[in-house]
């Protein structure tokens, strides 16, 4: 038995978006259930993000600690950011982020791995990159506001993070998804295995 998600559309009778944000949406879709019945379901459209695993030659992950109002907490997080254009490349967006929020970038990029955040009621999908081979990224800083403005910075090392990540210290979902993708990466087939960084996308397709 091959365990695969597989694309599938249901129809959709009735649509209409109640709410338009900056950056999201909330739409409300009529559905057809398999037994003919039409049920209402409301989620947010997302544009797709991108989050980077930035990981040194001391086996230390660069983190930055953000505040996040819908949690009230300021969580630990990797590198991580909107998809600003339709069908913009993953791996550039990746590198922006990296060299915004770090001031960091990477000679070596795979895709670690490819999640959907909530998808009981966002469309969100997120390309979680893995970045080694660092180095201080070149020029000024980029310049940060609003909630980034009190952004702390740190390199942590992996193995603490597994252990954060496994007594419930850390709950930013592509930390999780990241640090624990690498651990299982590394313990499988070895980092060089995983996919090239500019592998195919469904979720949101892009032009090399």
């Amino acid at each position: 038995m091959q365990v695969q998600d597989t694309p599938e559309e249901w129809r959709v009778v009735a649509t209409t978006t109640p709410f338009t944000g900056n950056k999201t949406s909330v739409r409300t879709d009529d559905v057809v259930m398999p037994d003919g019945s039409v049920v209402r379901r409301d989620y947010q459209v997302h544009p797709g993000s991108v989050a980077v695993v930035a990981l040194d030659e001391q086996d230390r992950v660069v983190l930055l600690k953000q505040y996040r109002h819908p949690v009230r907490q300021k969580l630990w997080e990797i590198p991580a950011g909107l998809l600003d254009v339709p069908g913009e490349n993953p791996l550039h967006a990746a590198q922006r982020e990296l060299y915004e929020e770090a001031h960091v970038k990477a000679e070596d990029w795979r895709v670690l791995t490819d999640v959907y955040t909530t998808p009981g009621g966002c469309d969100e999908a997120v390309r979680i990159f893995l970045a080694r081979e660092l180095s201080e990224a070149e020029g000024d800083r980029f310049e940060v506001a609003e909630e980034e403005a009190d952004m702390e910075l740190a390199r942590v090392p992996l193995t603490d993070l597994v252990r954060g990540v496994l007594a419930g210290e850390l709950h930013n979902n592509c930390l999780v998804v990241g640090v624990l993708s690498l651990m299982a990466a590394r313990t499988g087939d070895g980092l060089d295995a995983l996919r090239p960084a500019e592998a195919p996308w469904p979720a949101r397709p892009f032009e090399a």
